[in-house]
């Protein structure tokens, strides 16, 4: 169950089953980024994989020094509890 980072598409995908989740994301200047959309089949919804992938483009957000920003509601809701 491995999270690929697709940087020619911006964005990290989970496949399983035959099935593929993504978090997608946008660059916003050197140094931001915007992760504004996250989808999970609903096949596979309610095993955390999209809090796995918004935790790994998270991981690789901070690794480039890049301030995260999110107009996904999900990645929000992850980034609102980050900073409580």
């Amino acid at each position: 169950m491995a999270i690929i980072h697709d940087s020619d598409n911006s964005q990290f995908t989970l496949k399983l089953q035959g099935l593929e989740s993504v978090l997608q994301y946008r660059l916003l200047g050197a140094d931001r980024v915007d992760f504004n959309h996250t989808f999970v089949p609903p096949e596979l919804r309610g095993h955390g994989h999209a809090a796995r992938l918004v935790d790994a483009g998270f991981a690789w957000a901070r690794a480039q020094n890049r301030k995260i920003e999110a107009s996904c509601w999900y990645a929000a809701q992850r980034l609102e509890k980050e900073l409580n």
